[in-house]
C-alpha cells in the first residue's frame, strides 16, 4: 500500500486552518460525528478502496507519491501563489509542471517549469515517487523511469514548493539536494540565476510545450546570447551578430556567467547586460520567458484584467529573429497583427509542412546547373541574412549573375552598392534564410527562379507577399508501450467486469424504462438532435457554473442574452440564455439544426447547447473584440478593416445562399449579429430567426410573416410578401 503523508484544511467560518488527520477526528465528536460517519462507513465497506482525497499538499515526504489519475491533487507554495503537479499538455499527454495558481482571463494558466517537456507520460498509472534513497521519479504509467533527479540521502528528505516557485528536495537537516531554479526550461522567477550550467529554451509553439529552436545561454566568450538552434543551421542574433562584444555594451572579460533579475523588475548579468522593467516596483509578479517566436521577454501580471504585459523585450524588430518563417521564406512587417508579422513562401515556392510552418518552403520548380533557362527574380527591399556563399567587390550585375547560374549552389545573391568605396559588391548565396522584407532596407535580392515563370511571378509579387502561412497547433508525438499481461489477472479482470457489466446492464434497463415513461415527444427530439449534429450537450448546472451563475453579460438582444463564461475544458465561451417566452422548444431546435449543418470561417462555430426544462441555451466560440456594432463607436476600426469586415460578411452570406447544400436565410443580418475575433475577423452570428430551405423547393421561405430587426430587413422578403 502507497502511504501519502499530506496535510489536509478544513474551511470553517471563512478560515483556512491546517489540521491533521487525528484532530479531524476529534473534532468530529463536537460537531456532527455520528451522522457524518453513518454516511461513510457503508461507503468504506462496500468500496474498500475508498480513500479521502485533499485538494492540495504542502510537501511530500519519502515512499509517498502523486498520481496523473488525480490531478487536482497538487503541491502548493505557503503564500499560495504556485502549484505543482500534473498538468495537461495534449490528449491523455502529461507533464510534471508549476504554474501559477490563478488563471488568467481566458481560463489557462501560466507555467513557469516542467519537468518532461519532451517526453510526456501517460493520463494512466503513471506518477511521481519520491523513493526511500532520496530520489525522485517521475515514470510513465508504471514502466518506465522518464525523468529522475538523481539524488540520494541516507537521511528522511521532502519535497515542497517554496513561495518563490522553487521545488525543493529537502534532507531532514535541511540540505537542499536539488532544486527546480537549477535546471529552468524557457521562464526565469525572480532571483532565479540563469548559469554557465543552465540556459533557457523556447517552446515549439503556444501550444506545443516540448523544446522548440531558440535559447538563451552564455557563449563562450562569456556573453549572453540568443540563438537559432534549428534542425539543419543554427546562427546567433542577439547580441547583433555582425557587431562585436564591445560594440554592443557588452563585456567578455569575467567568466562567472550569471544574470538574474530581483523583484523589481532589475535584471543584471555578468557581462554588463542590464535593464529595468517597465514597470519597476515591488509587489508585482514578474517572469523572464524564452518565448516559442525567439524574443525573450519580461512579463508583468495585472492582477485586475488577469494578463500579462510585456515590461521588457529583447528584439524590437520581430523579422530580424532568425529562423522565425523557416527557409525560404519571408517575413513581412504587419503592425496590426498581435505577432507583428507575417510569414510566406517566396515566389516560385510552396510550403514545406503544412502542419509546421518553421520548417519554411521549399521549390515549385526544378533547375538544372548552368542552365540557359535559368533567370533572376528581383525582390525589392529584401534581405537574406548570412549563407554568403561568396563575396566578390567591384563587380558588375551582369558578372554577378553568371557566377550565380553557374556556380550550382547558388540560390540567388545581393547586388550592393558600397557607398564608402563608391562601387557595387556582390555577394552569392548557398541558403535563402533569414528573409525578411522592409521598407527601410534599401537594397534588392536576386532569386535563381525559371527564366519563363519570371514575368508571371513579377506581375503577382504583391499578391506573394500578402499570403501568409497559417501558423498550425503542433501535435505532441508519442507512443506507449503495452504492459506484459498477466494471464492469471487478466481472466479474473474480464470475470469480475463481466459480473459487473451484467449488473449495470440490469441497472441500467430499469432507469431506462423509468426514464422512458417519463419523457415526452420533444425529449426524444432532443436526443436525436444530439446524435445526428455530434453538439456535446451540457447540463443547465455547467453552464450555471461556467457563467458564475450568468453573472457577466456581454450581449442581449430579443432572442435573449449573452454571458461569458469559462467551460470545464477551459475554454472561454459566449453563452446565449433564450428567453422562454419568445423562443420555445421547436425554434431552438431549428436554430440548433441550422448552425449545424453549416461550416465557414466568416460563420461564428457552436460548440454545444443545453435542454433542461423551461430552459434553452446556446455555447458559442467567444469573440474577443466583440460585435461590429459596438467597434464601429469607437477609433478601432480603419477603412482597411472596415473593408475586410465588410468583404468577410459577405462571404459568410454568400456562402449561407449559395454555396450550402441548402438554401438558408439569416433574415436579421446588423452590427450586432456580425461579432469580431481578436484578428478583427467577422463571423455572422444568430442564426435564431432563419430557416433552411431545401434547394429543390425554389426560394420560397415558408415563413408565415415577416421576421428580422426593423432597419435591417432581409432583401429576400421583398420576393416573398
Amino acid at each position: 500500500m502507497e502511504l501519502m503523508t499530506c496535510t489536509i484544511y478544513i474551511h470553517h467560518h471563512h478560515r483556512t486552518t491546517a489540521t491533521t488527520l487525528q484532530e479531524i477526528h476529534m473534532q468530529h465528536h463536537h460537531f456532527m460525528a455520528t451522522p457524518i460517519l453513518i454516511l461513510i462507513i457503508p461507503l468504506v465497506l462496500l468500496f474498500p478502496s475508498f480513500s479521502f482525497s485533499t485538494p492540495y499538499i504542502y510537501s511530500m515526504s519519502e515512499r509517498s507519491s502523486l498520481s496523473v489519475e488525480k490531478p487536482n491533487i497538487v503541491l502548493i507554495s505557503p503564500n499560495g501563489v504556485f502549484s505543482a503537479g500534473f498538468y495537461s499538455v495534449g490528449v491523455n499527454a502529461y507533464c510534471f509542471a508549476i504554474w501559477y495558481r490563478e488563471p488568467l482571463y481566458d481560463g489557462n494558466y501560466t507555467t513557469v517549469w516542467m519537468a518532461n517537456r519532451d517526453q510526456p507520460i501517460n493520463g494512466r498509472l503513471s506518477k511521481l515517487t519520491l523513493l526511500k534513497n532520496g530520489n525522485l521519479i517521475l515514470t510513465d504509467a508504471g514502466q518506465s523511469i522518464v525523468w529522475a533527479t538523481e539524488t540520494k540521502s541516507v537521511s528522511s528528505v521532502q519535497l515542497l514548493l517554496n513561495d518563490t516557485g522553487n521545488l525543493v528536495l529537502l534532507t531532514s537537516e535541511g540540505l537542499i539536494l536539488w532544486q527546480s531554479f537549477q535546471s529552468p526550461t524557457d521562464t526565469l522567477l525572480p532571483n532565479q540565476p540563469l548559469t554557465r550550467n543552465t540556459k533557457l529554451v523556447s517552446s515549439r509553439s503556444q501550444t506545443n510545450y516540448s523544446s522548440g529552436f531558440y535559447k538563451l545561454f552564455f557563449d563562450d566568450e562569456n556573453v549572453l546570447c540568443l540563438v537559432y538552434d534549428g534542425p539543419e543551421v543554427s546562427s546567433k542574433y542577439w547580441p547583433n551578430p555582425w557587431q562585436k562584444s564591445w560594440e554592443a555594451g557588452r563585456s567578455s572579460y569575467n567568466s562567472s556567467r550569471i544574470a538574474v533579475f530581483n523583484s523589481l523588475g532589475h535584471f543584471k548579468s555578468t557581462d554588463d547586460f542590464q535593464f529595468i522593467a517597465a514597470d519597476s516596483g515591488i509587489g508585482i509578479h514578474r517572469r523572464l520567458t524564452m518565448d516559442h517566436d525567439g524574443n525573450i521577454r519580461m512579463y508583468s501580471l495585472d492582477e485586475k484584467n488577469k494578463i500579462w504585459n510585456v515590461t521588457w523585450q529583447a528584439k524590437s524588430q520581430p523579422c530580424k529573429i532568425h529562423g522565425i518563417c523557416g527557409p525560404n521564406s519571408l517575413c513581412t512587417y504587419v503592425p496590426h497583427e498581435k505577432s507583428g508579422r507575417r510569414c510566406s513562401c517566396i515566389p516560385g515556392y510552396k510550403i514545406k509542412n503544412e502542419t509546421d510552418q518553421s520548417l519554411g518552403c521549399e521549390p515549385d520548380f526544378s533547375l538544372s546547373c548552368n542552365d540557359s533557362k535559368v533567370g533572376f527574380l528581383p525582390l525589392h527591399h529584401v534581405e537574406f541574412y548570412g549563407y554568403d556563399i561568396g563575396s566578390y567587390s567591384n563587380y558588375t550585375f551582369k558578372g554577378c549573375a553568371k557566377e550565380c547560374i553557374q556556380n550550382c549552389n547558388c540560390s540567388g545573391f545581393q547586388y550592393k552598392f558600397d557607398w564608402g568605396s563608391g562601387f557595387y559588391n556582390c555577394f552569392h548565396k548557398t541558403q535563402l534564410f533569414n528573409g525578411y522584407r522592409a521598407p527601410s532596407f534599401a537594397d534588392t535580392t536576386y532569386i535563381k527562379s525559371p527564366k519563363a515563370l519570371i514575368p508571371f511571378y513579377a506581375k503577382h509579387l504583391q499578391v506573394f507577399y500578402s499570403n501568409s502561412c497559417h501558423p498550425v497547433r503542433l501535435q505532441l508525438d508519442r507512443s506507449y508501450k503495452k504492459p506484459k499481461k498477466n494471464g492469471t489477472l487478466q481472466f479474473m479482470v474480464w470475470f469480475a467486469s463481466a459480473v459487473g457489466g451484467v449488473e449495470i446492464i440490469c441497472i441500467c434497463l430499469v432507469l431506462y424504462l423509468l426514464y422512458r415513461n417519463r419523457q415526452n415527444s420533444s425529449a426524444t427530439t432532443q436526443s436525436y438532435l444530439q446524435v445526428t449534429t455530434g453538439f456535446r450537450k451540457f447540463t443547465y448546472d455547467e453552464l450555471k457554473k461556467a457563467t458564475h451563475n450568468f453573472g457577466e453579460e456581454i450581449g442581449r438582444g430579443s432572442g435573449g442574452v449573452v454571458y461569458k463564461g469559462i467551460l470545464s475544458d477551459r475554454r472561454v465561451a459566449a453563452i446565449k440564455r433564450l428567453n422562454e417566452a419568445n423562443q420555445g422548444e421547436d425554434e431552438f431546435l431549428a436554430e440548433v439544426s441550422t448552425i449545424g449543418r453549416v461550416n465557414h470561417m466568416n460563420l461564428i462555430e457552436v460548440w454545444g447547447y443545453c435542454v433542461d426544462g423551461k430552459h434553452r441555451l446556446l455555447v458559442y466560440e467567444y469573440m474577443e473584440r466583440g460585435s461590429l456594432a459596438e467597434n464601429l463607436t469607437s477609433n478601432t476600426l480603419d477603412w482597411e478593416k472596415r473593408f475586410y469586415i465588410a468583404v468577410g460578411s459577405a462571404k459568410g452570406l454568400a456562402y449561407l445562399h449559395d454555396e450550402c447544400l441548402e438554401w438558408v436565410l439569416h433574415c436579421d443580418v446588423k452590427p450586432q449579429n456580425i461579432l469580431l475575433d481578436s484578428n478583427y475577423q467577422p463571423k455572422v452570428a444568430d442564426f435564431g430567426l432563419s430557416k433552411l430551405l431545401n434547394r429543390g423547393d425554389g426560394h420560397d421561405s415558408g415563413f408565415s410573416r415577416v421576421r428580422g430587426t426593423r432597419g435591417y430587413m432581409a432583401p429576400e422578403w421583398i420576393f416573398n410578401f
